[in-house]
């Protein structure tokens, strides 16, 4: 670039000599070559530098949204080269890394179930032996609800390694969503009156038509939503759940009364580990799977503050057949 940059100012110079000298005919000659030959190096650096930085730009962008592994064709031997290079061995870095830690997790869950299963059954069955009465009882007790509560954190996990490795699979059916969603309500109902935590369910105006879905997903994103609800909300003592069919979509909301979340975290809660400014204990994925779940269905999951306080939960699923789908790697 220097050494074009120094010929073109020659030639300039070259041009403005003739005219001191009254060669104009030449003076025209020359700056035309100079026109020719910035025009020339503007699409040659259009070429061979910004259209291939814009590109590498793009898919460095790709990679922060998780395409780990993608790799860009190397034009030269350049610059641009040098850092296309770069960036691919990043891209595979990464993806080896994600990788491993995707097994690591897959691992560790697996080896954490059948303990933990053991532990849930024993606590189960002590607690019902007669001999075990006040302190101990309790004791019981609370470990059988944090094994529970370990377990949930243990099958996320799974889940996300699925996700993650292209294990991840929808089993799609002609299902009820409505009595899906009463039926999450019924399954969390207790637990959720356990905590003093009110539920409001309004019940859709006219019927909904069946939808393309797989019950156990769908109704495991419901349970993971109710549970959010009542963990960062329950200090709201309510939460109001409705289920409404417009136009060609189904609309789920979930609402608590709660403190809500902070603008600056909202763009962010659906992203795996985050958990922002909550205190609440758990692995920060749930959401990520929920929002997952949904997206493969064909549908959205916004979150969101509510108007007047706590935060509000919008699922959208299409009705028609053709919307959902079963993605397989």
């Amino acid at each position: 670039m220097i050494v074009s940059g120094i010929g073109a100012l020659m030639l300039l110079l070259g041009a403005v000599w003739c005219i001191t000298r009254g060669y104009g005919l030449y003076a025209v000659a020359l700056v035309t070559l100079v026109c020719f030959y910035i025009i020339g190096m503007m699409l040659w650096f259009w070429s061979r530098v910004s259209d291939p930085l814009n590109h590498l730009t793009d898919v460095a962008r790709r990679i922060a949204d998780g395409s780990y592994g993608i790799q860009v064709e190397k034009l030269g031997d350049d610059e641009v080269g040098d850092l296309t290079d770069a960036l691919n061995e990043m891209s595979e870095k990464v993806a080896v890394a994600e990788k491993t830690r995707t097994e690591f997790i897959s691992r560790v869950s697996h080896e954490l179930r059948t303990p933990l299963t053991a532990i849930e059954g024993w606590a189960e069955t002590i607690a019902y032996d007669d001999a075990v009465q006040g302190d101990s009882l309790r004791g019981i007790q609370i470990i059988s609800k944090e094994a529970e509560r370990l377990t949930g954190m243990v099958s996320e996990m799974l889940e996300f390694a699925r996700i993650q490795d292209g294990r991840f699979n929808l089993r799609i059916e002609m299902i009820d969503i409505a009595a899906e969603l009463e039926d999450a309500i019924f399954t969390y109902g207790e637990l959720m009156r356990q905590a003093g935590v009110e539920v409001k369910y309004d019940q859709p105006s006219k019927p909904i038509p069946l939808i393309p879905g797989d019950p156990e997903r769908l109704k495991q994103v419901f349970l993971n939503l109710l549970d959010n609800a009542v963990k960062h909300g329950g200090d709201g003592r309510k939460v109001e759940v409705a289920i409404a069919a417009e136009g060609s979509i189904v609309i789920i909301t979930i609402r608590d009364h709660g403190h809500g979340i902070p603008e600056n975290e909202l763009p962010h809660v659906k992203e795996k580990f985050y958990k922002g400014s909550s205190k609440g204990r758990g692995t920060g994925i749930g959401l990520a799977v929920c929002d997952e779940i949904v997206a493969r269905h064909g549908g959205r999951l916004l979150i969101e503050n509510a108007q007047g306080g706590g935060c509000l939960v919008t699922v959208t699923l299409p009705l028609r057949g053709g919307e959902a789908h079963e993605k397989k790697n």
